[in-house]
């Protein structure tokens, strides 16, 4: 293989192993619960056993007494900190919904903290905790968000505030409808699970003054501001360090009451602080997501095009506002249309407060919520109308033409453009791909037989790469190595690959040769981190222009030094060649590199160092979409649903990793599974979790989840960024329950239909075992 073709093989569009895996497949990876600092202690917290009521009395005496504990801390021990605040800063509105660090008068769900206690082991600071005496005089529990506001603390309800967005005149289009379609449906508590649950390693570096949060992830950068804000200190004096991270799915990585109190312990007691949640505590205390109920209508004409959607939804936020703010809500408001002509909209969110876990993002926060309204909604267009469930999508698709397609709405701050698709042709694709009619046929012999089988389809639009900037700096080292500072973070999606990938396809070496570091903030200034499914959109854009100036400054000096011009000149593997000859080397990158450092005579008035800064920034999102196909069957015996074929096909403009975004689309499938048929944290009438265990909280093994059939295309790069990329991180979760619902829903027939997710095989089994005596009645 010559030098460029071997090159060529491992940049952008190649499917090259994940650089990652090698610590990982060796037991040599370094999560939390691998990180040991010397004289530590370790926290454990003592939580509210009630969702609500107000908090009486905290006796921490036989804690403290017990040899070994250090100091057992409650609200009263910390009163100078302030609520943990809103990752994008102050906002006075939902400013007294925020969570304390450790509770003060009132308790609000089960698991939150009340006290903290620090000990010399691990198995002590238990011990104490289960010492720590609480008494909680019990008051009324709101565990529905659509049930009527109550008082939340004094002059405040439960109802936080109303999300409300639209454009168009709605009520004339109702007026002007053929048909009004409207349903009721509801999605489950569920969120994401991660292998590795949440852990924090605080140390303070009295001779430096520097705060550690070591066991950071998703948004070290941001966090970093959070927490300096609270503990008035320099974003100088502060930093956080990012390892392994067994899993994210939004749910790791946010600034919890835990991650506030190791590091102010780490300061008052002198000690690095370790804190490890066990796997009871992630189910009551670490962020749920996705409960909603929305009551959502539709205008249509006689031929069954869209005039208007009217959406009212509830959504249970829990019992505090977290670090997200109403980012869940905001965004299920702007990308309900979806990949649909609307001509008018209007949604409107009840953004409650119950005695619950609280609530945030999960992989594709508020789209497999709305996808799952919107698709059953157009379902139902489609039943009312005797249209097939295909032809009312066709007749509403947006066009290539209408691309880009400014909505007046807003996802996460970011005004609604979507950038390119040709959503027809993608359906198209899929439907040929799968055999649809063919399946069609043989659903209905098979339905002749008794079975209880059919198919659903969910066509969506997904958002990706959140701005507004992303940076990296590249320097080259005399070895010939190559280095990227990212301010973004790896959750476990093949970051580091990707972004080598880019690095190595720019500046002409192989990606093996770069290494890419993240997740440190001593390390770069900057960073926005890896949520939003933004990492690759803004980093490997920033990565590219960094690595194209880095390669301008090597192909100047070293045309310099073989006496050349540089336009006759290219990096091929490392090497510089010249264009005629690309397998001759004249000199490789790292000779450069050493040509470059600042006492070299060779450099000029060349700024030192081969190495550069690159920035991207952008106005708007992209929008990968996709169109998702579910062929299930259902057990008449147990009302046991089987997913027997799963057909995906996403377009994310241009591809850097094949086998990467076909990973991220079937574990995005298998988590989507999860909420569409066993997922759910479920709360007893007084508010206490039912699903604190593996036993309870069911997920989908590997016995469960299909073959997953993925068609990835690249027919429509995005036109905002250089690299025309689109992210592929929650494309396969985000339409899994509304494409599952309508497979069961056509199993079904006229034997019920679906509105809420999970699917349970008990309400299934009820509705069949009762049309089925009914038919007996009949006759």
């Amino acid at each position: 293989m010559s030098a460029r073709a071997k090159a060529e093989s491992t940049g952008i569009g190649v499917s090259v192993p994940r650089l990652e895996d090698r610590p990982l497949v060796t037991g040599q990876g370094q999560f939390a619960g691998d990180i040991s600092l010397a004289r530590q202690l370790h926290m454990r917290i003592v939580r509210a056993a009630s969702a609500h009521g107000l908090l009486k009395q905290v006796d921490t005496t036989e804690a403290k007494a017990l040899r070994g504990v250090v100091a057992v801390w409650t609200a009263s021990d910390i009163e100078d900190l302030p609520p943990i605040d809103f990752r994008d800063g102050p906002n006075e509105k939902i400013a007294p919904f925020r969570q304390r660090v450790l509770a003060r008068d009132r308790v609000r769900y089960v698991g939150e903290p009340i006290a903290a206690v620090f000990a010399t082991d691990p198995y002590i600071a238990e011990d104490a905790a289960d010492l720590v005496a609480v008494e909680i005089e019990e008051l009324p529990v709101i565990i529905d968000a659509s049930a009527p506001v109550a008082e939340f603390a004094d002059g405040l309800t439960t109802e936080a505030t109303i999300c409300r967005q639209g454009y168009g005149d709605v009520d004339a289009a109702f007026r002007a409808a053929a048909h009004i379609v409207e349903i009721d449906v509801a999605i489950g508590r569920h969120s994401g699970v991660p292998l590795e649950t949440r852990g924090a390693i605080g140390r303070y570096d009295a001779a430096r003054d520097v705060l550690e949060l070591h066991g950071a992830a998703k948004v070290p950068h941001r966090n970093r501001e959070s927490l300096a804000r609270m503990f008035g200190r320099s974003t100088a004096a502060l930093h956080c360090y990012e390892g392994q991270v067994g899993g994210g799915f939004g749910v790791r990585g946010e600034i919890y009451p835990e991650d506030v109190l190791v590091l102010l312990a780490a300061m008052r007691l002198g000690r690095p602080v370790k804190w490890l949640e066990d796997r009871r505590e992630h189910m009551i205390a670490a962020n749920q997501s996705r409960q909603q109920r929305h009551i959502i209508r539709a205008a249509v004409d006689g031929e069954g095009r869209l005039l208007g959607i009217d959406d009212r939804f509830f959504h249970d936020q829990g019992a505090y506002i977290r670090t997200h703010g109403t980012r869940v809500a905001e965004t299920a408001c702007g990308i309900l249309p979806g990949p649909y002509r609307l001509p008018s909209f209007r949604v409107q969110c009840h953004f409650r407060l119950t005695n619950k876990t609280p609530a945030a993002t999960y992989r594709a926060p508020g789209r497999y919520e709305t996808n799952f309204a919107r698709e059953r909604l157009m379902d139902a267009i489609a039943a009312k109308l005797g249209l097939s469930r295909i032809e009312v999508r066709r007749r509403n698709l947006l066009q290539p033409s209408d691309m880009p397609h400014e909505r007046p709405l807003t996802a996460l701050g970011d005004e609604v453009v979507l950038d390119s698709g040709d959503y027809p042709g993608l359906l198209d694709k899929a439907l040929a791909r799968c055999e649809w009619e063919k399946l069609e046929q043989q659903i209905k012999a098979r339905r002749a037989k008794g079975e209880l089988i059919g198919l659903g389809l969910a066509v969506y639009v997904e958002k990706s790469g959140l701005g507004p900037t992303d940076g990296v700096h590249i320097h080259v080292h005399d070895s010939g190595d190559v280095e990227v500072i990212t301010g973004g973070a790896s959750v476990g999606q093949g970051f580091e690959t990707v972004i080598a990938q880019v690095c190595a396809d720019k500046l002409g070496v192989d990606y093996r040769s770069v290494r890419v570091v993240h997740g440190q903030t001593d390390r770069i200034e900057y960073g926005i981190g890896a949520h939003a499914t933004r990492a690759t959109v803004m980093t490997a854009n920033a990565t590219a222009i960094a690595a194209e100036k880095v390669r301008a400054k090597a192909l100047d000096m070293a045309s310099q030094l073989v006496q050349t011009d540089p336009s006759r000149l290219s990096l091929v593997d490392g090497h510089v060649v010249r264009i005629d000859a690309p397998d001759e080397s004249l000199m490789s990158l790292g000779e450069i590199a050493g040509s470059l450092r600042p006492a070299s005579k060779t450099r000029g008035d060349r700024d030192p160092g081969l190495s550069a800064d690159g920035w991207f920034n952008t106005a708007h999102m992209t929008y990968p979409y996709g169109v998702q196909i579910a062929l299930v069957t259902i057990d008449r015996g147990t009302g046991g649903v089987k997913v027997e074929k799963m057909l995906i096909a996403f377009d994310i403009g241009r591809a850097i990793n094949p086998t990467l975004v076909r990973g991220q689309i079937v574990g995005g499938f298998a988590q989507g599974l999860g909420g569409a048929l066993y997922e759910e944290f479920q709360y007893d009438e007084r508010g206490q979790p039912l699903s604190v265990t593996f036993a309870d909280y069911l997920m989908p093994t590997a016995h469960e989840v299909p073959s997953v059939d993925v068609l990835i295309t690249e027919d429509a790069p995005s036109t905002t960024n250089p690299l025309g990329i689109k992210g592929a991180g929650e494309g396969g979760i985000a339409a899994v329950g509304a494409a599952i619902a309508g497979a069961v829903d056509d199993a079904l027939g006229d034997i019920a239909t679906v509105t809420s997710l999970p699917i349970k095989p008990q309400w299934l089994k009820a509705v069949i075992d009762a049309h089925a005596a009914a038919s007996v009645d009949k006759h």
